[in-house]
């Protein structure tokens, strides 16, 4: 009888070779039953094999029995396995018995088994790359920890074969290395011009040293080193006046070096402090500017130069300015200027505009002793006034305070509240020259800052403070304590600077130019007009402008900011960035430059940080014009009547004034060399002055005079200055109007002031003096008539005159002698006389050279005689008056031998018989033989 169930054991391990069938189990296969020894019941008759967990694995197997009686059995695949399709296999195994009989009837099976069969790999494949060719970049000079990576792939299923054990590098001779890992690095530092690419080729071997199939390429490219920052970047940049706007950084570009940026700022500083005022501007005086720029006229200036007219700025230490304007320092305590009632009389109203130039700090200046270390710095006034309005009094005062400018503002001191106006400016308290116009028409308030508008940052109500007195005052540099007016209200109002006074709230700095014009405030064309900086930064065509990309220029043009993500097109905004000069002579001189960049990464660690480009923009000399002054001779000679007439002579009725400019230009004389020429081009230019000078002592008001049209100088808008000692025409104007006004300069004598000469000199200026024309002398000569000349030499003069017109235009050459004039001072009874002395003077020469040719023939034995003893005569009735004219062509420098062509040749002829007499004979004429002969 079967009675027992056949045993296995619960769990088996097999390993299966790749490409083999049998599996070797672990423990082998073994089944036992306890009817053993009995036939059929106690023997092992087979193996059934069941799904495992996976539901496939028992399909690849079967199980046979070796032998039944002891059970032993064995498992195998039914085809050959494969390791990379899967490598691990589960089922399980169930044995049964062979039952009661040859029919295996009432057969027993035994529990259920589990199977895990491991597939072993065999090395059957070769590893593979990944990429048949690599490429990489790198700059060179350096050492790197790895270039590119490299990887090769293996399809066997083991660790043992699948596995890349080693990477070499087969091309022999190469700075490269490779490791295990497939990473690629230089040996040596590798040089771009040496050898711009490297090609070389590596194999790999996995565990089971299978070379791989097919090997890789490499291919290293070394680029030259690269450097973040600015290329292009020039140090020196040159600006030739009048070239308009020029591109300062045409090449400039920025290298990253493949570092990924998502912001790039660029500031450009152009740094003219040390230019003028700040920066180039118009180079002519502060009303030339004006009258150019349309201003309304009208204003008055507070800080005059020091005269005896305006003695308050006489205590004001002064500085010199290459504008050639007047600067004062105030030092916050005793400088201070207190303006005359009289002057600030002519500025009263509630409407005005207060203009000033500025610059905060400056020299000689001392802080208060009384400022304690740690507490606030009380405000600096830089001007205080109460006004006079119709029938009130208004009170206002312009302070600093720090980085703040402030305007308390009174309207009516008796009745309203004041009000205070801010304004929160960095031009406050830079320590630079800035411009301040501040117009006033209540409750309106206009500030400008180098011609640019700032709204105020705060306007408040200044709540009750005691009221001013109401009383007239303008102070520069402080303001009076309000204990000064009640103790001093009542004494005397004198204008005099008193230092037991008390001045509060000091002003520490420079000012220059303080002008007060009551009326209507100023267009803002006008006021840009007058203070903008003719120089400054600027951007080419915003046009251009990639997207992203943001500029911005501060109001004084002196900063340009530019912002963007994109590279390409920041450099080429950078390109843009221009320097415009609107001079035609801008002031020459170096202007400090300055980029500065930051730049933000994703990997804010390992960002790039670019250093601060320093460079300075030279503006060359500009080609000097050069006014020339002709048209006048240097002598002018006119009778003396008219000088004597109501209107006098114009000096200068013909002056013709030209302005050029002279440049080199090559031009070549040869096929190799090249000379430089000088051209001039004649331009329309704008004068600002010319004077017209006595030269010797200076005029007698008493005597004579220097006449101008004052209604013409008006109408022009220029400025006189008539003195004894020159005459000076100031204004901004065209050289048209200045030839005209020039023209019309008459100079007049009084009644028996003639003498008989007088010079003067002329010259003009332009751009304040900063070039000036050549000097101009001119020569007056007095032409006396007989009425007006009494000594006996007068009046032979006018014989001589009158005798020989064709002769005095040769002596007189340069001076200007109209035709109509030559004979219309002599009267009829000077013809007569004049007649009759040239009638015996005629005579008398006939008779004189009769009498020698008698000696000659009387004496020609006795030629080789002394001429003196053979040449007497008697001569006692014979006078012979000199022309004393003779005098004046000596001093003239021109010979007295063209008495006429064709005459014989004549010496002086002296009596030797009154060699005591003064009266002689002047002829002079040389003989043939060029030596002088005597008589």
């Amino acid at each position: 009888a079967n009675k027992h169930k056949p045993w296995i054991e619960t769990e088996y391990q097999g390993i299966v070779m790749e490409n083999d069938n049998t599996v070797l189990l672990n423990p082998p296969l073994f089944a036992l039953d306890k009817d053993a020894p009995l036939h059929y019941a106690g023997e092992i008759c087979g193996f059934r094999v069941h799904n495992g967990p996976t539901g496939s694995s028992s399909v690849q197997f079967e199980a046979v029995v070796l032998d039944r009686s002891t059970g032993e059995g064995l498992i195998r695949s039914k085809e050959p396995l494969d390791c990379e399709s899967q490598r691990e296999h589960s089922f399980t195994i169930q044995a049964y018995d062979c039952g009661e009989g040859p029919d295996g009837a009432n057969s027993k099976k035994s529990h259920k088994a589990t199977v895990h069969v491991r597939v072993n790999d065999v090395n059957e494949f070769s590893p593979v790359f990944v990429e048949r060719r690599y490429e990489a970049s790198v700059p060179e000079g350096r050492l790197f920890d790895r270039i590119v990576r490299v990887e090769a792939l293996d399809a066997d299923c083991s660790p043992q074969y699948s596995q890349i054990c080693f990477y070499d590098i087969i091309t022999p001779n190469v700075p490269f290395v490779i490791d295990n890992d497939g990473n690629i690095k230089n040996t040596e530092p590798l040089d771009s011009k040496r050898q711009r690419v490297h090609t070389f080729w590596v194999t790999a071997f996995d565990c089971g040293k299978n070379r791989a199939q097919a090997d890789a390429q490499v291919v290293v490219t070394v680029k030259p080193s690269c450097k973040p920052g600015w290329i292009g970047w020039s140090k020196r940049v040159e600006y030739t006046p009048g070239s308009g706007s020029i591109p300062l950084f045409p090449s400039l570009h920025l290298e990253t070096c493949e570092e990924t940026v998502w912001n790039i700022q660029a500031t450009v500083e152009l740094q003219t402090g040390h230019i003028g005022k700040g920066c180039d501007r118009d180079s002519y005086s502060d009303r030339s500017v004006r009258r150019l720029c349309g201003a309304v006229r009208g204003e008055v200036d507070l800080l005059p130069p020091p005269s005896p007219a305006a003695n308050w700025t006489s205590a004001l230490p002064t500085l010199p300015s290459s504008d050639s304007s007047l600067v004062f320092s105030f030092n916050g305590s005793t400088h201070v200027a207190v303006v005359p009632n009289s002057v600030a009389t002519a500025v009263s109203g509630d409407h005005f505009t207060l203009q000033l130039w500025m610059r905060r700090g400056g020299i000689n200046t001392q802080p208060p002793t009384n400022q304690a270390r740690g507490n606030r710095r009380e405000e600096e006034t830089i001007v205080c006034s109460t006004v006079k309005n119709d029938d009130s009094f208004s009170h206002y005062s312009l302070s600093v305070h720090g980085c703040r400018l402030s305007l308390f503002y009174w309207p009516d001191v008796s009745a309203a509240r004041p009000v205070k106006f801010l304004w929160k400016l960095e031009q406050v308290c830079d320590s630079e020259w800035h411009h301040l116009s501040l117009s006033v028409q209540f409750p309106s308030v206009t500030l400008y800052v180098d011609g640019v508008t700032f709204d105020p940052a705060l306007i408040h109500d200044n709540g009750a403070i005691p009221n001013p007195a109401p009383r007239q005052r303008l102070v520069i540099g402080a303001c009076w304590g309000n204990d000064w007016l009640n103790q001093r209200q009542a004494e005397t109002g004198g204008d005099t600077l008193d230092p037991n006074w008390k001045y509060v709230g000091g002003y520490r700095g420079l000012l220059s130019g303080v002008t007060v014009r009551p009326g209507s405030v100023e267009p803002h064309s006008v006021v840009e007009c007058l203070y903008a900086c003719r120089e400054g930064l600027d951007f080419g065509d915003l046009e251009t402008l990639g997207s992203g990309m943001k500029v911005h220029v501060n109001p004084s043009q002196s900063v340009l900011v530019l912002e963007g993500d994109d590279i390409e097109s920041f450099n080429r905004a950078v390109q843009q960035v221009t320097y415009r000069n609107s001079l035609r002579f801008a002031t020459p001189g170096v202007r400090p430059l300055k980029l500065t960049t930051s730049l933000r990464c994703f990997n804010e660690e390992s960002c790039l940080t670019l250093r601060q480009l320093e460079g300075y923009l030279v503006v060359l000399q500009p080609d000097a014009p050069q006014i020339s002054l002709s048209g006048v001779g240097p002598h002018l000679a006119r009778p003396a009547p008219e000088f004597e007439g109501p209107r006098g002579v114009p000096l200068f009725p013909e002056l013709r004034i030209v302005c050029s400019l002279s440049h080199a230009v090559n031009t070549a004389s040869s096929k190799w060399t090249m000379t430089p020429t000088l051209m001039s081009d004649a331009v329309a230019h704008t004068l600002d002055g010319c004077e017209v000078q006595p030269l010797g002592e200076e005029l007698n008001p008493e005597r004579e005079e220097l006449l101008v049209d004052m209604d013409a100088l008006r109408e022009r808008g220029l400025e006189i200055i008539n003195t004894t000692a020159y005459i000076a025409i100031t204004g901004a104007e065209s050289i048209s109007v200045y030839e005209d006004v020039l023209r019309s300069v008459r100079y007049r004598l009084a009644k028996g002031s003639a003498r008989f000469e007088r010079r003067f000199r002329l010259s003009c200026s332009e751009m304040n003096g900063r070039y000036t024309s050549n000097e101009l002398t001119l020569e007056v000569n007095f032409l006396h008539s007989l009425d007006s000349l009494y000594h006996p030499s007068h009046l032979l003069a006018s014989q001589q005159q009158f005798l020989h017109p064709s002769h005095h235009s040769g002596e007189l050459s340069g001076h200007t002698l109209p035709n109509p004039h030559r004979n219309s001072v002599v009267p009829g009874a000077a013809t007569v006389i004049i007649m009759v002395c040239v009638g015996f003077l005629v005579v008398m020469v006939i008779l004189g050279v009769f009498r020698i040719r008698s000696i000659h023939r009387r004496g020609e034995g006795a030629r080789g005689g002394s001429k003196e003893d053979s040449g007497q005569w008697d001569d006692s009735a014979l006078t012979i008056i000199v022309n004393p004219m003779e005098s004046y062509e000596s001093r003239m420098g021109i010979s007295a031998d063209t008495e006429g062509e064709g005459e014989e040749d004549e010496e002086v002829v002296e009596s030797p018989d009154d060699a005591n007499d003064d009266q002689r004979i002047i002829i002079k004429k040389e003989g043939r033989d060029g030596n002088p002969r005597r008589y």
